[in-house]
């Protein structure tokens, strides 16, 4: 399970695994810019993500790290979001991992700077399928996971490199 925490809009993407092959079961956005009190929307990230977690029963949750703005109060807002969704897997006894933005990005498209329209098309390319939302939280919630399941392996040691050249070589099925 993949989270990119907000205040507003949480994207979440949840991907099946079965041997080397990705696919994407389900992604989407948890809405909360109707709700006025910032106690209320973390509330709400507890509690909807506890009920996608009882839905889907990940193994393991990737949540995207708040990165540095200009806006201090912003980033503190985005990290209690970040810090009530990790709460949520605690609870329900999930590990968790956390990568940056620019982490997410490379692991998805080999550039750190890619831009969220090629983020998406690789997704797209890499699970087969087409990505059909209008929030682009929701492909970042299923970028984060993808990541993480690129990840794994170097975690556990059982990619074989530690580069996008050796992952086509050793994954030749993988792109097109």
């Amino acid at each position: 399970m993949g989270i990119d925490p907000g205040t507003n809009i949480l994207g979440y993407g949840i991907l099946k695994i079965n041997g080397k092959q990705a696919r994407s079961l389900t992604h989407g956005v948890i809405m909360l810019n109707k709700l006025t009190g910032h106690t209320d929307k973390l509330k709400a990230i507890f509690e909807k993500t506890l009920r996608i977690i009882d839905e889907y029963l990940p193994d393991e949750m990737a949540v995207e790290a708040p990165f540095f703005g200009k806006n201090v109060q912003s980033m503190l807002k985005l990290g209690r979001a970040q810090g009530v969704v990790m709460a949520a897997a605690l609870y329900r006894n999930i590990p968790i991992v956390e990568y940056s933005p620019r982490k997410i990005k490379q692991s998805v498209t080999g550039n750190g700077n890619a831009s969220k329209e090629q983020v998406a098309g690789m997704l797209e390319s890499i699970l087969q399928t087409k990505i059909e939302t209008r929030y682009a939280d929701a492909t970042d919630g299923l970028a984060v996971a993808l990541c993480h399941y690129f990840q794994e392996g170097a975690v556990h040691g059982t990619t074989g490199g530690k580069n996008w050249s050796q992952f086509v070589k050793n994954n030749p099925g993988r792109l097109s």
